[in-house]
C-alpha cells in the first residue's frame, strides 16, 4: 500500500510540476507580448511561443500566440512579406487546431486571410474575402458568444465601401454586439482576452 501511495504521489508531483512550467512559460510569453513594440520584438515573442508549443504537446495556446504575435509583426513592419508571414501563421494555427479547434482559432484564420487580402485588394478581395467570411462563420458555429467574432465582422464591414455593402451604419450593430458580449465575457487563464477596447473605440467612431 505504501508503494502505491508513493507512486501516486510521484505522478501527482510530476503533473503539478509540468503544469507549473507551462503556466510560468505562458506568463512570461504574454508579458513579452504585452511589452512588444517593434516587429522584431513580436517575431521574438512568436519564436518563444513556438518553442513552448513544441515542448507542450497537448496545449493549443502557445501556437495561437505564436501565430498572433507573428501576424501583428506584419502590420508593424510595413515592408514585411505578408504572404510569407501569413503562411507561417497558418502553420501555427494548423498545429493548434490539431489539438483543439475553437472560435478564437477561426478568428485568427480570418485575420491572417485579411492580411493576405491586403497585399493586393483589387485582385484578391473575391477569393480571400470569401475565405475570411467562412472563417467567421465557423467561429460563430463554434462559439456564438465570442465577442471577437463581431468585432472582426464590424472591422470588415467598416472598411468596405458602402457601394459594396459596407460602411459605418452597417458596422455599428456588429461593434455594439461585440461590446455587449464583452461585458459578461470572462476568459479562462491565458486564453485570448484582446478586443474590448478596440470594439468600444470602433463603436464610438460609428456614432
Amino acid at each position: 500500500m505504501k508503494k502505491v501511495l508513493v507512486i501516486i504521489s510521484l505522478l501527482v508531483a510530476t503533473v503539478v510540476n509540468a503544469q507549473s512550467k507551462f503556466e510560468d512559460a505562458m506568463t512570461r510569453g504574454l508579458g513579452q507580448l504585452k511589452d512588444a513594440k517593434t516587429a522584431s520584438d513580436l517575431t521574438d515573442v512568436s519564436s518563444f511561443f513556438e518553442r513552448v508549443g513544441d515542448a507542450e504537446k497537448t496545449q493549443w495556446l502557445p501556437y495561437y500566440y505564436a501565430a498572433l504575435s507573428l501576424y501583428r509583426s506584419a502590420w508593424v513592419d510595413k515592408s514585411a512579406d505578408k504572404d510569407k508571414i501569413a503562411d507561417k501563421c497558418k502553420d501555427f494555427i494548423t498545429k493548434a487546431q490539431v489539438i483543439e479547434n475553437n472560435a478564437d482559432l477561426y478568428c485568427l484564420v480570418q485575420q491572417v486571410v485579411i492580411l493576405q487580402l491586403m497585399v493586393d485588394p483589387m485582385s484578391r478581395w473575391q477569393t480571400y474575402g470569401a475565405l475570411a467570411k467562412d472563417a467567421l462563420a465557423d467561429a460563430t458555429k463554434a462559439d456564438p458568444t465570442n465577442p471577437r467574432i463581431y468585432y472582426l465582422q464590424g472591422m470588415t464591414t467598416f472598411n468596405t465601401p458602402e457601394a459594396y455593402g459596407g460602411g459605418k451604419a452597417l458596422a455599428k450593430p456588429m461593434f455594439q454586439k461585440s461590446v455587449d458580449l464583452f461585458k459578461t465575457y470572462v476568459p479562462k487563464p491565458f486564453y485570448p482576452d484582446w478586443g474590448k477596447e478596440d470594439a468600444e473605440k470602433m463603436l464610438e467612431q460609428c456614432k
